[in-house]
């Protein structure tokens, strides 16, 4: 009598991850200088192929890995360059005026929604919304920053500010 397995992952995600875990830790310590970080980025990634279900599918799991793990990692980076950025604005505030660690972190957490909303815009959209909204621009100012037109900034700014309100929806 062959014995079940109890396990409630598939077998193809256990052998993935008891194949590479070690491994992708280890790469991405050696990226992030912290193992700590490292070993929950490797768990964040292995979530995603969990998640994905795409284990059983994959020829080259390590190239997965990593391209899973690279925007983890670069989302983590940008994450701490946001913070610091933050906090280095705190900082040049009067002492009086500074916020709760409440107020910090909706802060933080509003970047990131912010820096994601603007990720998601096509290049020149996203530069033309900062132009304006950064900058001051007038739409004629990006139009001739640009190289385009006054009607394409126009549908540009149309994105970005799509963005913005599906963001305040959220």
């Amino acid at each position: 009598m062959v014995a079940s397995s109890t396990s409630p992952l598939p077998d193809a995600f256990e052998h993935v991850y008891s194949s590479h875990h070690g491994w992708l830790q280890a790469w991405l310590w050696r990226k992030m200088g912290s193992h700590e970080d490292a070993a929950e980025l490797a768990q964040d990634t292995f979530l995603r192929l969990l998640a994905s279900r795409a284990s059983e599918s994959l020829q080259e799991p390590r190239a997965y890995l990593r391209t899973v793990a690279h925007g983890l990692l670069v989302n983590h980076w940008r994450r701490l360059e946001l913070e610091r950025a933050y906090l280095a604005a705190l900082a040049a505030r009067p002492e009086q005026e500074e916020p709760s660690p409440e107020e910090r972190s909706l802060v933080l957490e509003t970047l990131m929604q912010i820096d994601s909303m603007l990720d998601s815009l096509a290049p020149r959209a996203r530069r033309a919304f900062l132009l304006s909204q950064l900058d001051g621009l007038t739409y004629a100012e990006i139009a001739l920053e640009l190289g385009v037109s006054d009607r394409m900034v126009k549908k540009y700014m149309a994105q970005a500010m799509l963005q913005c309100m599906l963001l305040v929806q959220a």
